[in-house]
């Protein structure tokens, strides 16, 4: 009957548990799932970036970048993938830090398998928490859906980290951002690991939205980082 319902529905499953994480992984084949097993936060971010899924089941205390690391990444990049965190950590403040971050639910270990079940079929059902598919500011329009972009109406073709960091700017329109912000919000980056890959990526943005007589709406703010806002001349 799970197969009838479901039909193969995409589920990634971030544990590196290996006891905790084939115990998931074979529960929820037996319902009817297909199921994507990553072990690193890092392996879980470009699974999840580059494929698609209904659904993440997250350990929070993944090895490399964390749990949170990954949410914070995965709500610029697919605010619409629902993710559920699974993780030995209950207090009621890793609840709300896990809740704020963007995780649709929260399950503590030890778990009842028919319980997170129940919540997967649950949280399936539900809408998607993301409020829109589209973003738009200073002339530009994102769509999170079909990855379109166009600026002033003409199509820009970008690659899947130049459209991440693109949403990021666009969901912080006017604000300016520090390289370290970006870092971690678009890479997953904890700290700074001397790298310029912000600028590099910045600098494309910039000559695939730029005009003739009217440059990208990207503006660096000497010492600071940048903002999305219109050119000036």
């Amino acid at each position: 009957m799970a197969e009838l319902a479901w039909g193969g529905l995409r589920i990634l499953v971030a544990e590196d548990e290996p006891a905790i994480a084939d115990f998931i992984d074979h529960g929820l084949r037996a319902e009817g799932y297909a199921v994507t097993v990553a072990s690193t936060g890092e392996d879980t971010l470009r699974i999840a970036l580059s494929e698609d899924f209904a659904l993440l089941i997250l350990d929070r205390m993944l090895p490399g970048c964390d749990g949170i690391q990954v949410l914070a990444a995965l709500r610029v990049a697919k605010p619409e993938l629902r993710v559920i965190m699974l993780t030995a950590r209950a207090s009621i403040d890793d609840r709300v830090e896990g809740l704020d971050a963007g995780a649709i639910d929260y399950m503590t270990k030890p778990f009842a398998f028919d319980e997170l079940t129940a919540r997967v079929r649950a949280r399936l059902r539900a809408p998607s928490q993301a409020p829109s598919t589209r973003l738009e500011a200073v002339g530009i329009e994102l769509d999170l859906v079909t990855r379109r972009v166009t600026r002033d109406g003409a199509e820009v073709a970008l690659s899947a980290k130049e459209f991440e960091l693109l949403a990021y700017f666009l969901r912080h329109p006017a604000k300016v951002v520090s390289r370290e912000q970006i870092l971690r919000d678009v890479w997953g980056y904890s700290h700074d690991p001397g790298t310029n890959i912000v600028e590099v990526y910045v600098s494309y943005l910039r000559r695939k939205l730029g005009r003739p007589g009217s440059p990208a709406p990207i503006i660096t703010v000497r010492s600071v980082g940048y903002r999305l806002a219109p050119t000036v001349g």
